[in-house]
């Protein structure tokens, strides 16, 4: 990002997706200014967006990062079951799982019901956005943002360009990641981009170390943590991650870049038995 660029956010700015990931980002809009909506599939599902949201919306004002009370922030943010509720919004960001037939269809529906002026972008972390982008009427306005969990502590945003990028869109991006107080970096589309990429690669080869009895996953993790000063080791990031999501990326590259990137018996093992992470409770860690 360059030293004069502006920091803005849209007005009005929609999610469709309210789990962790899109009701993280739906946070990052609403507390920089922005009114905010969350689509989701169901009325038990927005509610539950709703819940995470006012929860994130709470341990900001109890951090001091925001002033005011819990209903002074909510006036802005809304959560519904309908796509025509993307009708007024300037941008839209994509935040549903991983799987490309749900992507593409997701991203048709909110095209559909968006203004021609509107800005659409998918928070993907590994699949093609050129890909997703030929399935799109209006390729030119849509990119990749893709946002690291948790996003309400993360200060990275990934700006994914595709081919069919307009350059209006790749110079609005950089305004609105300062706009929500957070730090671009800008990738050409290619498989993993460069997070994911460099990222996983780390994680699987330390899930491999496990697997061949190398080491402890806390002696790994410890290696990185205070020989590289990274500020959590692979495999409790990959806990964090999530090992079925993980997994799904590694099978998506190791489609796309060939076999280094082929996950481990061990994690295949693991996502068998339900042992996905912190949300599950057990992964490499125990969190129950």
């Amino acid at each position: 990002m360059t030293e004069n660029t502006t920091a803005t956010v849209p007005s009005r700015v929609g999610v469709l997706g309210g789990g962790r990931m899109g009701a993280g980002i739906a946070h990052a809009f609403l507390i920089s200014g922005a009114r905010v909506t969350v689509v989701e599939v169901d009325g038990p599902a927005a509610e539950s967006a709703k819940e995470r949201v006012e929860s994130d919306l709470v341990k900001s004002l109890e951090r001091g990062k925001i002033d005011g009370n819990l209903e002074t922030w909510t006036q802005n943010f809304s959560v519904s079951v309908d796509y025509a509720d993307f009708a007024d919004c300037e941008l839209v960001i994509e935040a549903v799982p991983e799987i490309w037939d749900l992507k593409v269809s997701s991203l048709q529906r909110v095209e559909e019901n968006l203004s021609e002026t509107a800005w659409l972008a998918t928070n993907t972390s590994s699949l093609s956005v050129d890909g997703l982008a030929d399935e799109l009427q209006r390729p030119e306005r849509f990119c990749g943002m893709h946002f690291f969990n948790p996003v309400p502590a993360s200060t990275l945003v990934e700006i994914v360009i595709g081919r069919k990028t307009g350059q209006e869109l790749k110079d609005l991006t950089l305004q609105w990641v300062a706009g929500i107080g957070k730090t671009p970096v800008t990738v050409n589309d290619a498989p993993g981009f460069a997070s994911s990429r460099l990222g996983l690669a780390l994680g699987l080869e330390a899930i491999r170390m496990v697997e061949e009895g190398v080491a402890s996953p806390e002696d790994i993790d410890n290696a990185m943590v205070l020989g590289y000063k990274h500020p959590v080791g692979p495999l409790a990031l990959t806990d964090i991650v999530g090992l079925d999501v993980r997994l799904g990326i590694a099978e998506y590259l190791e489609s796309t870049l060939g076999p280094r990137f082929a996950p481990p018996q061990l994690m295949r093992d693991m996502v068998e038995r339900g042992e996905l992470g912190r949300k599950s409770g057990k992964g490499f860690y125990d969190y129950s």
